[in-house]
């Protein structure tokens, strides 16, 4: 017999996320914008019992209190999407790469567009750090939550992850206009 399928909506700084799992393993984070919003599904159990130590990490990261998370996870992909989702875990937080930089990370360097694509399939938004992914020329490119989620969590990574005392660096994608369009030239 398989486990029920349970959710509970998490009220976070950039809007309402959907957590979704079964047991204690959580395998989907829904945006609150963007094309990667879903609803819960009818016979789904709304419940925030089996996600307290989700909701305890979220709320931690999102008070800059923690730079990598330790759940169960679940996400269900394929084996080449499943690999590109362990090396999207290993970049450091508040830094970034380029899609063609994992896609030499996993050992695939032609693989450009496959690991673009697998990086926008990745179903556990913010908890499998697919935000930390940009373009080769730096800029703020492809996320399923819209761009502005995309560089608030950008933004709230690399305000906790500068040096104490030192200077406070111009926002990295103040391009970005309030419908998540990157609106440089």
């Amino acid at each position: 017999m398989s486990l029920a399928t349970c959710y509970v909506r998490f009220h976070s700084p950039i809007g309402p996320l959907l957590l979704v799992g079964a047991g204690n393993a959580l395998s989907a984070v829904g945006l609150p914008s963007g094309r990667d919003t879903f609803e819960p599904r009818a016979d789904w159990v709304e419940t925030a019992a089996p996600f307290a130590e989700t909701i305890r990490q979220l709320d931690a990261y999102f008070a800059g209190a923690l730079r990598r998370f330790d759940l169960p996870l679940a996400p269900e992909g394929t084996p080449f999407q499943q690999r590109v989702w362990r090396a999207l875990v290993d970049i450091p937080y508040g830094e970034t790469v380029s899609y063609a930089e994992l896609a030499r990370r996993i050992g695939r360097p032609a693989a450009v567009r496959a690991v673009g694509a697998a990086n926008g399939q990745n179903p556990l938004a913010i908890v499998i750090p697919c935000h930390r992914v940009i373009g080769s020329d730096g800029r703020l490119v492809g996320y399923g939550g819209g761009l502005a989620v995309k560089a608030a969590l950008l933004e709230l990574e690399r305000g906790v992850s500068r040096p104490s005392g030192g200077p406070r660096q111009p926002p990295l994608f103040s391009a970005v206009d309030p419908g998540g369009r990157d609106v440089r030239p």
